[in-house]
């Protein structure tokens, strides 16, 4: 199999060639990938500060109302790694363009929604369209910028474009829902997707098709993706129905006999979704469980937070979003300083730290009082959260990608945003029942509602700071990827 690394203008690069990323078209290449990672992963959160009036509008049921964002969640998490095993196979860009249709006319559909179940359903079909997205446009960055320092560049802008576009996300969802509504929340996409496809299209080589669908794995498929969706889906529904509730035991049970059987599947495969050899790239587990467990801390902070600005501070949806700006300065400059000493100290050193920086931020946001002002109890949490975001975000992702053989390079994408989807839902469901757990605790003893929901947020922000030491350990078992060759050592 050739897996020669290849320019956007499809010629193979060698290490005497300039550097591809040197280069305007190569730049305009990473710049292209980046807004696509931008428009998946500011979907996550955009509609966030938006769903008060989403619901007022659509008639939402409070339980209805959580699908919002949770429907794109679990299709994001439970299709990526199809997504990823169908660019390598039937090619990156024919999936990317794909994926950006899906994206486009889903949203365009749930603008318009008249009711619950059009908006939901759009969400949902949202999510099948960003997990064929980013893991086709991260294996085209991987395939497209040769390995060493040009890679951990270029990995170094996409994370933090990515770490970006969860508190942009916030930012925009305020002045789109206090501008011209909540459902230009949702008609930014089609504009978006407008602009990018002939960006794709003008730099982005097709690539041929690797395998005939007659050979494509279909059982492991549905077996997977089965898997992956009743995980997530058991993950978003627990703590409403109940951690100990004979259903939510069944779904936990149902997602593990599901996956058992896809990794039987896939041993007895000769051409399986997942080759489980990837794993035997040394490093590679421990970089994604380490994303897993950090987003679960790290992502769910934006939920807490947004809450207690609103339902503490009195935070409109404009105030709410614009608390965020100072942290996405803070992560571009972290993920850039973070790309460059990527090569120096190699990403163990870089998610290690990053981890327990990061937590130090939450563990400093944990102390929010209920009166609390910005300047004196948020502003100084979010900083340092910032720059350790940015910095585990850089490291992780290059961790993650390193070593990986170009023909396998959308699975290793789909395997980390995959990771980092069901550390989303975990973190949100985990911390979700603490919080919820003391606030109705506290509040049953007749305590003020402000100050329950303070002391839940409290608690489920000091959770998420146990779960990015937990993170930086488990950071120690990765490979540290570093040098002019990308290459691991132990």
């Amino acid at each position: 199999m050739d897996i020669s690394v290849t320019g956007a203008s499809g010629s193979r690069q060698s290490t005497s060639a300039p550097g591809f990323l040197s280069t305007a078209r190569g730049r305009l290449t990473l710049t292209l990938l980046c807004a696509v990672a931008f428009l998946d992963f500011v979907d996550a959160s955009i509609v966030n500060i938006a769903l008060p009036d989403i619901r007022s509008e659509l008639d939402f049921s409070v339980q209805e109302l959580q699908w919002v964002p949770s429907a794109y969640l679990l299709t994001y998490g439970g299709f990526m790694l199809l997504g990823g095993r169908l660019a390598d196979l039937l090619g990156r860009r024919r999936i990317l363009v794909t994926g950006t249709v899906v994206i486009g006319l889903s949203s365009l559909i749930g603008g318009f929604a008249g009711n619950a179940e059009v908006l939901i359903g759009a969400r949902l079909t949202q999510g099948v369209g960003a997990a064929l997205m980013l893991p086709a446009a991260l294996s085209i960055l991987t395939t497209t910028f040769e390995e060493g320092p040009e890679r951990h560049t270029a990995l170094g802008v996409w994370a933090g474009v990515g770490g970006l576009a969860s508190a942009v996300g916030v930012f925009l969802g305020g002045v789109l829902t206090e501008g011209p509504g909540w459902r230009w929340v949702l008609f930014v996409n089609p504009l978006a997707c407008v602009l990018v496809l002939p960006a794709v299209y003008a730099l982005i080589p097709g690539d041929r098709r690797r395998a005939r669908f007659a050979n494509f794995d279909v059982v492991g498929s549905v077996l997977g993706t089965g898997g992956m969706l009743l995980l997530v889906y058991a993950l978003v529904e627990a703590p409403d129905q109940g951690w100990g509730a004979a259903r939510t035991i069944g779904e936990f049970v149902g997602a593990f006999v599901l996956i058992a059987a896809f990794v039987v599947n896939e041993q007895r495969n000769p051409d399986p979704l997942l080759p489980l050899s990837i794993f035997r790239i040394k490093g590679l587990a421990a970089a994604n469980i380490t994303g897993l467990i950090a987003f679960a801390g790290l992502l769910a902070m934006f939920f807490f937070l947004t809450l207690y600005m609103q339902n503490v501070l009195g935070y409109t949806p404009m105030q709410t979003g614009a608390a965020y700006l100072p942290l996405c300065l803070g992560v571009a400059v972290a993920a850039g300083i973070s790309s460059q000493l990527l090569t120096r100290t190699g990403t163990r050193p870089v998610v290690v730290v990053g981890a327990l920086v990061a937590s130090a931020g939450l563990y400093l946001l944990s102390r929010i009082p209920v009166d609390g002002s910005y300047l004196a109890d948020l502003l100084p949490g979010l900083m340092i959260v910032s720059f350790g975001l940015g910095a585990v975000f850089v490291g992780v992702t290059t961790a993650a990608n390193a070593g990986v053989p170009a023909g396998e390079a959308g699975l290793a994408a789909a395997l980390l945003n995959a990771s980092q989807q069901v550390g989303s839902a975990l973190g949100l469901a985990i911390f979700a029942a603490i919080a919820t757990s003391h606030s109705r605790h506290l509040m049953e003893t007749n305590s003020p509602v402000p100050e329950a929901l303070t002391s839940g947020f409290q608690r489920a922000l000091l959770t998420g700071s146990v779960f990015l030491v937990a993170a930086a350990l488990i950071a120690l078992r990765t490979g540290n990827t570093r040098g002019d060759d990308g290459r691991r050592t132990a």
